[in-house]
């Protein structure tokens, strides 16, 4: 790559690695302004507009646009929780959940009422505290 240390044995994967460093996004989709630097990233993004979930399971009638999300559901169906918190022993099935709930061990609250300035760890609790203003 000309602008970083990559190397890639296809030209083809060359090419596709540059556009992220001169943002080039010839993928146009036909339904709205948005273009993408792959084909899989425009096919993915025109589930929004065709409502087309084609990954889904027999054991639940959810179905989801993209196989990891799939993926990281089925994990909730299952005993799987392989994202273990450092601080207590509590695991969960996806490293999001795992990334909110560090925040009580952290103290961390990012979200922060442009009314009150009161703070809140997660987002969900400020959108239901902004409710009551």
């Amino acid at each position: 790559c000309a602008y970083c240390p990559k190397a890639f044995k296809q030209k083809h994967a060359l090419t596709r690695h540059q556009r992220v460093h001169i943002g080039e996004c010839p993928f146009a989709c036909d339904h709205c302004p948005k273009a993408f630097k792959d084909k899989l990233t425009l096919t993915k993004h025109q589930c929004v507009h065709t409502g087309d979930h084609p990954f889904s399971r027999d054991c639940c009638p959810k179905a989801f646009m993209d196989k990891k999300i799939l993926a990281t559901h089925q994990r909730m169906h299952s005993e799987e929780h392989p994202f273990s918190c450092a601080h207590c022993p509590k695991a969960f099935s996806d490293k999001q959940a795992l990334t909110i709930h560090q925040q009580v061990h952290t103290g961390e609250k990012p979200y922060k009422c442009s009314a009150c300035s009161k703070t809140y760890s997660q987002k969900h609790h400020l959108n239901c505290h902004q409710r009551m203003h």
